[in-house]
């Protein structure tokens, strides 16, 4: 067996109409939007949630931790697992078990319970998003490639910048329970749309576990794009894990205005998502270089500059606008370093990003409970390593 088959004949963007073909992508990101919601939802909800349930904030940031480990897991195993089956059907059971991971977190009577019903969401949110990371060319014509990536990888964002605050307002005012079961039943309606609009999608190739080892050590701009990934996203998780803690004890904001300010931060982010997905399309390098300064002086500057309500917006607004760009321009660097290994190259990507989300929350939720302002630090001196390893890959081959 090779590491990387042909298959049968499968759909290619250009086989459909354009109607079809976004109406395809909307049922894709709508299905990356409601996993990454529900697997980043706690991050607005840690306080309410650990005081019913009796346990520290520290020790609530492990409904992040978990699905993140699981995810990290299970994005190399289900892409493997996956070998001929149509990718539709694969996608539609594995949203389909984030709904259901919601509705039973939402019921959970205890912490244990709850962390039982969040590794089977990092089951789904591994294996979703590393077999819909090289879709795009399946489902549109190549020239609206670049933006549909954009849409698609809008989900990731937009789950970090306006999924999580919606799910904190209606956690604020109908409890977390409410929020919980609202994002199962989205995953329930993704469900139903990537049935109805997404074509079959036959493999195009099947993968080898003993090929993602081999396409690490053999490309140099995957290693680079896996080490910037890990960190970048565990130095961000480090911070944003415990940003409630950090905009009350910090910036001095009212515990019930979290939901408004990370509905800001949402909107900034979603302007960051496109006006990134455009320029990484053709200056992947110099996007992420960017990118990850912003975020580190987002960070870095909250103990100082962001103590009083203003200072405290405006840098939580750079941060959400940083961010916004980190999702789709990484994925942009992993595809353009391997654009012969798409689904190879995606779900290494995946597996590190939710690995560091779960680092993050982790290492963040030590940090948190002896100081808040260290998880800003310590995450902005990660943030900015990525700059540094960036900044150094120009002999990198990229597409």
């Amino acid at each position: 067996m090779t590491d990387l088959e042909s298959p049968v004949a499968t759909t290619t963007g250009t086989d459909r109409s354009p109607l079809k073909g976004w109406l395809a992508v909307a049922a894709v990101t709508l299905g990356i939007f409601s996993l990454m919601t529900s697997e980043l939802l706690p991050v607005g909800l840690l306080t309410p949630v650990g005081s019913e349930l009796k346990v520290s904030e520290g020790t609530a940031g492990l409904m992040v931790t978990v699905p993140g480990l699981v995810a990290a897991v299970s994005a190399p195993l289900i892409t493997v697992a996956a070998g001929r089956l149509d990718r539709r059907w694969v996608l539609a059971v594995l949203v389909g078990l984030v709904g259901v991971a919601n509705l039973a977190g939402a019921l959970a009577p205890n912490f244990a319970t709850l962390l039982i019903a969040r590794l089977f969401i990092g089951v789904s949110v591994g294996g979703f998003w590393a077999i819909a990371g090289g879709l795009a060319l399946r489902l549109v014509p190549e020239k609206h490639v670049p933006r549909a990536m954009s849409i698609i990888f809008g989900g990731v964002s937009t789950a970090s910048v306006l999924g999580v605050p919606t799910g904190t307002l209606l956690g604020d005012m109908s409890g977390w329970r409410t929020a919980f079961a609202s994002v199962g039943l989205l995953g329930l309606a993704a469900l139903v749309c990537l049935v109805l609009m997404v074509p079959p999608l036959p493999a195009t190739r099947t993968i080898t576990m003993a090929a993602l080892p081999r396409l690490l050590r053999a490309n140099t701009a995957i290693r680079i794009g896996v080490l910037a990934t890990f960190l970048l996203i565990t130095g961000h998780f480090i911070a944003y894990t415990f940003v409630r803690p950090v905009l009350q004890d910090i910036s001095g904001f009212d515990g019930d205005m979290t939901s408004s300010l990370l509905l800001i931060y949402g909107v900034a982010g979603i302007l960051g998502n496109f006006v990134a997905g455009s320029r990484a399309a053709k200056h992947v390098r110099g996007t992420l270089f960017v990118i990850a300064l912003v975020l580190t002086a987002a960070m870095v500057l909250i103990p100082v500059l962001g103590t009083g309500h203003v200072g405290g917006l405006l840098l939580l607004v750079l941060w959400g606008l940083g961010y916004g760009g980190v999702s789709v321009s990484l994925q942009t660097w992993m595809l353009k370093a391997a654009p012969e290994a798409n689904e190879a190259a995606s779900s290494l990507f995946v597996m590190m990003f939710n690995l560091s989300i779960a680092l993050g929350a982790l290492i963040g939720g030590r940090v948190v409970d002896g100081s808040t302002a260290g998880v800003l630090w310590l995450g902005g001196a990660l943030v900015l390593l990525t700059a540094v390893a960036v900044g150094a890959s120009r002999k990198a081959q990229l597409a």
